[in-house]
């Protein structure tokens, strides 16, 4: 019963940074912050190009602009805790507003994962339809498209953060990461925690999961529409026009899945490990989607160049 005392009413969280290099957390935070700062300029410069050149008023860059929100969310929602370790040594945080940073962290990692599967639906569009594809993905397609993708986020993480309110904890609770992450948060619990368990493993599969496997039956319809074209030169031509969108699904997925693989089967694997992956897997994705798209994307990469040179002179 001491473990459920008045103070456990109001629980409090202390997040984890590097174990061990405290003395060094000045020197780590410069690569941190280059990192955040490369990111967030890269695609607020990826939303101005887009916002003010009128030729890419184009289904395929009104994607990327979601993507470009979704990755600035992303960065400045792990941003102040991260900040507040490695600068200022401080790990408290609330338990309310862990549950906040958790809720809006989960919402915009689903968000980007379902923003990069319709990016492939405009590229299958626009490969299999070049013709239809403006009448198809029509500026009311792509904002329902927006809606459903936002709604689904919100409602699928919603009832997870609800369901972490009603369990009970310790006074003091140590995560694992300077962040909030709902399996992180159902470690620290004293309670049963097997329906939020479980009601985090379907909004994995029905979220993620789901996207993933749509995004290879995707692929698979791409690369068939691509073997039935005739000329070399067009499907080469049509290649290089998703292998942007590939790097960028590469880029999301593959830490999301190796962070899923150490903490699964890594309990002997160093804490540092662990929490190298998880700022891996929400640091790499809103740093590399800019650069990928600014140097793969001709259109992107001219216009950038053009606002340089303008500024230059």
């Amino acid at each position: 019963m001491s473990v459920f005392n008045s103070s456990a009413l109001y629980p409090r969280f202390l997040l984890t940074g590097l174990s061990g290099l405290e003395s060094r957390y000045s020197l780590i935070s410069i690569p941190i912050f280059l990192v955040y700062a490369t990111s967030i300029a890269g695609n607020i410069t990826i939303l101005l190009i887009i916002r003010t050149e009128p030729s890419l008023h184009q289904p395929m860059y009104y994607f990327l602009s979601m993507l470009a929100l979704t990755d600035l969310g992303l960065s400045t929602t792990t941003l102040p805790t991260m900040f507040s370790i490695f600068w200022f040594h401080a790990r408290e945080i609330s338990f309310n507003a862990c549950l906040v940073q958790m809720y809006f962290i989960h919402v915009f990692s689903i968000i980007e994962s379902a923003v990069l599967l319709a990016m492939a639906f405009d590229r299958f569009v626009a490969i299999r339809e070049p013709l239809r594809y403006v009448a198809i993905l029509t500026n009311g397609v792509i904002t329902g498209i927006g809606l459903a993708i936002a709604g689904r986020a919100l409602a699928l993480v919603f009832p997870a953060s609800f369901l972490l309110k009603r369990l009970q904890y310790r006074s003091v609770n140590i995560l694992s990461y300077p962040f909030c992450l709902h399996q992180d948060l159902i470690k620290t619990t004293v309670s049963s925690r097997r329906v939020s368990s479980i009601y985090g493993l379907m909004v994995v599969i029905c979220s993620m999961g789901l996207d993933s496997v749509l995004l290879l039956l995707s692929y698979i319809l791409i690369l068939g529409t691509v073997l039935n074209i005739a000329s070399k030169t067009e499907r080469v031509k049509a290649l290089n026009t998703c292998i942007s969108h590939i790097c960028a699904v590469l880029t999301f997925y593959t830490p999301m899945i190796g962070l899923s693989m150490i903490h699964r089967y890594g309990q002997n694997v160093s804490p540092i490990v662990h929490v190298l992956m998880a700022n891996v897997y929400l640091l790499v994705p809103p740093l590399m989607n800019p650069i990928v798209y600014s140097v793969k994307t001709k259109q992107i990469r001219y216009r950038i160049l053009k606002k340089f040179k303008q500024q230059k002179f």
